[in-house]
């Protein structure tokens, strides 16, 4: 079977879909990642690469994609437009090109893409989620920065957002249908339509860190986590963890974040009397912190007392796999749903947002991580004999 998986974001949704990729390459399967070139290296062995020259990296590193980014959720939907059309025909042009002769496409709900490409090829498609994104009753749509709204008020937010989110894209979509593919436009919302016709779902996420909601129809499934083996750390970063005690691992992604960040940073470590290992703020090197660039993090979180970051979902599911107790400061989009679980679930503290971060607070924060420490590694160890990747190719198979 030729099987196209689309991975369209940063390294955070790439590395998943890269794991799916190599498990359908491992068992005999045709299998194309469709990804930014700048990811070539996360494409395994068997496993075809097609790349994207839409570098992510170097959109949200301009003015333009820090201001989208820095905007709030609002922004970030308006920013799209701004940010994201004027790269979109050539990216749209180029995923048509790489799974034109694919007997299936895996691909994520963002773009619609799976629906697109089986209207102008004929292919069948599954979409990945990265988060819980079913409409549920038990929990709002993880865009949303809220606990709860009540059962009824859970389920009904996740059309609502949807049909903001056409409202906003839906003309833009459209018009790329036309002049890339050759398409007539859509009528509403693809992913309404994707949930009547019980398109099937893979969320790779672990039952272990958000339970399966009871009123998920049985074409959604929660396979587990897809995780891709990373090397191993660098030689500078080995001889840190060697001449201390384990440090706290701190990294916000791709999030924009202020000056004085990378100095609240380092001065809550050492509030804490504790050794950092830095990814991605200006600080400088001494002998209680490393600054560091690419890292694989499933090599290097077991090894570190504790990790803050920003409540990625990739990020969120490598800690706990890790056994260690997360720090989660929130930015937007799905990040305070992860802070909310690692909490419940006693991996870590209360969710500390970004728009708080102090040294003080931060501090606080690292200070209470030995509480979280007996559960955090319960849950890592449960969450290590999960095999997601196996999961979710298995019901591809079937």
């Amino acid at each position: 079977m030729r099987v196209a998986v689309l991975a369209l974001g940063s390294r955070g949704d790439t590395q998943p879909s890269a794991a799916l990729a190599l498990e359908l390459a491992r068992r005999g399967h045709a299998a194309t990642l469709v990804a930014a070139a700048r990811y070539a290296a996360l494409a395994g062995p068997g496993v075809r690469l097609a790349p994207l020259s839409v570098d992510p990296v170097a959109v949200l590193d301009s003015d333009e994609g820090r201001a989208w980014l820095d905007g709030g959720p609002l922004g970030f939907v308006r920013g799209l437009r701004t940010v994201v059309e004027p790269l979109a025909a050539r990216l749209v042009a180029e995923v048509d090109a790489a799974c034109a002769g694919a007997d299936l496409v895996l691909a994520p709900a963002l773009g619609a893409f799976g629906r697109h490409l089986r209207e102008r090829h004929g292919v069948p498609y599954r979409i990945l989620q990265f988060q819980p994104s079913e409409p549920t009753g038990e929990f709002p749509n993880p865009l949303l920065p809220l606990a709860t709204l009540g059962r009824l008020g859970n389920r009904a937010c996740y059309a609502l957002v949807e049909r903001l989110g056409w409202l906003v894209l839906g003309r833009m979509v459209n018009r790329l249908r036309a002049e890339v593919l050759g398409l007539g436009p859509l009528r509403g919302s693809p992913f309404a339509a994707d949930r009547r016709e019980r398109v099937p779902v893979l969320c790779g996420v672990s039952p272990l860190v958000v339970p399966r909601p009871r009123d998920w129809p049985g074409h959604v499934h929660l396979t587990g986590y897809w995780r891709l083996p990373g090397r191993d750390v660098p030689p500078e970063v080995a001889d840190f963890l060697a001449a201390g005690p384990p440090p706290v691992f701190v990294g916000f992604g791709s999030m924009p974040c202020p000056e004085r960040t990378a100095e609240e940073v380092v001065a809550g470590l050492r509030l804490a009397g504790l050794r950092g290992i830095v990814q991605g703020l200006p600080v400088e090197a001494g002998d209680d912190v490393l600054p560091v660039g690419e890292v694989a993090h499933d090599r290097l979180f077991p090894r570190v007392a504790a990790v803050v970051h920003h409540g990625g979902a990739g990020t969120t599911g490598t800690a706990l796999a890790a056994g260690v107790p997360s720090v989660v400061c929130p930015f937007f989009s799905d990040q305070p749903f992860w802070g909310r679980r690692v909490a419940a679930l006693g991996a870590g503290p209360a969710p500390l947002p970004a728009r708080r971060l102090g040294r003080r607070e931060l501090a606080r924060r690292l200070l209470a991580v030995p509480e979280h420490r007996e559960r955090a590694a319960g849950l890592g160890r449960r969450l290590r004999v999960e095999n997601g990747v196996r999961t979710a190719v298995d019901l591809i198979e079937r």
